[in-house]
């Protein structure tokens, strides 16, 4: 395991697969703000109304504006890339169940787990969840893939 700090004030932890172990866990938390949908409608392309428009969401299910799925989503992302396994692993595959809405304000917990590792391909898959007040959102499961151990 080493430290690197890829940008001014920001340090990673870079574990290697010999660092992994089944059980480890990692999470970060986010609220999620009306800029964030934002930027991510226009990053995204997805300009569905009822992530944009207030007047359109009040007449959906939801009562009100949600985030995109895939905004919640991509904590799970940025855990992986930044946290468990972090710099270095390859995202490989993702499957996510969304179960609840994420409204604009809510606090998002991200958490992934190692579940299982196989050694003789460095890879490791991990059970993948996000919380709003304790109760899921969303849920799934993701592989990565772990470069060679570095030489020292």
């Amino acid at each position: 395991m080493m430290t690197v700090q890829p940008m001014p004030g920001g340090l990673y932890t870079v574990h290697t697969f010999e660092d992994l172990a089944v059980g480890r866990s990692e999470s970060l938390m986010r609220t999620v703000m009306e800029r964030d949908v934002s930027l991510f409608a226009e990053l995204s392309g997805d300009a569905n109304p009822i992530h944009l428009c207030d007047h359109y969401a009040a007449g959906t299910k939801f009562g009100q504006r949600i985030a995109h799925g895939m905004l919640t989503a991509s904590l799970i992302s940025a855990l992986l890339g930044t946290r468990l396994p972090g710099p270095g692993a390859v995202y490989l595959s993702q499957t996510l169940t969304f179960l609840a809405p994420v409204k604009i304000g809510d606090v998002v917990t991200a958490r992934v787990e190692v579940v299982e590792l196989v050694a003789e391909r460095r890879r490791a898959r991990l059970f993948c969840e996000c919380l709003v007040d304790g109760k899921a959102v969303m849920e799934g499961e993701a592989w990565v893939a772990m470069p060679p151990a570095a030489k020292r």
